[in-house]
């Protein structure tokens, strides 16, 4: 065996610490290839497959009072169903502070999605001064 001038166990520490590295590395790029996918306002046409967590993003400024919901109809819930949001603030213009409400792809199928932006957000809430609707055909395969 050819002497490469470092010790035995210094020589078993560098490749521990390579091997190490390597799978820090490996772990960061399998966790965003796999980090749930993230749909836009644009995005109306959303495929997943079972299992699939994803997210849609939306503008959104608390101070204006409006507020992002799932509007009626609601998605059936055999397909899809609602995990939760969390809210992204600052960063550069336009970006500004966004809305990622998360969903769960259930099952096989097919389901509508409308998203509406609305202040009072009870019966005619659609007709509100300022309401917008978001609309998108999720299918899930």
């Amino acid at each position: 065996m050819e002497n490469s001038g470092i010790p035995g166990g210094s020589r078993r520490l560098v490749i521990a610490v390579a091997v190490a590295a390597l799978l820090i590395a490996l772990h960061s790029v399998v966790s965003q290839l796999s980090a749930p996918e993230v749909f836009d306002a644009g995005d109306t046409e959303i495929s997943v497959s079972p299992g699939d967590s994803f997210s849609v993003q939306v503008s959104d400024d608390p101070a204006d009072g409006y507020r992002w919901i799932i509007a009626e109809p609601r998605p059936d819930p055999a397909v899809l169903r609602a995990a939760g949001g969390r809210v992204r603030t600052g960063g550069p213009p336009p970006a500004g502070t966004g809305r990622y409400l998360a969903f769960e792809a259930v099952r096989a199928g097919r389901t509508d999605l409308r998203l509406l932006r609305c202040r009072r957000c009870g019966p005619g809430a659609a007709d509100e001064r300022g309401a917008r609707s978001l609309n998108f055909r999720v299918t899930v395969g």
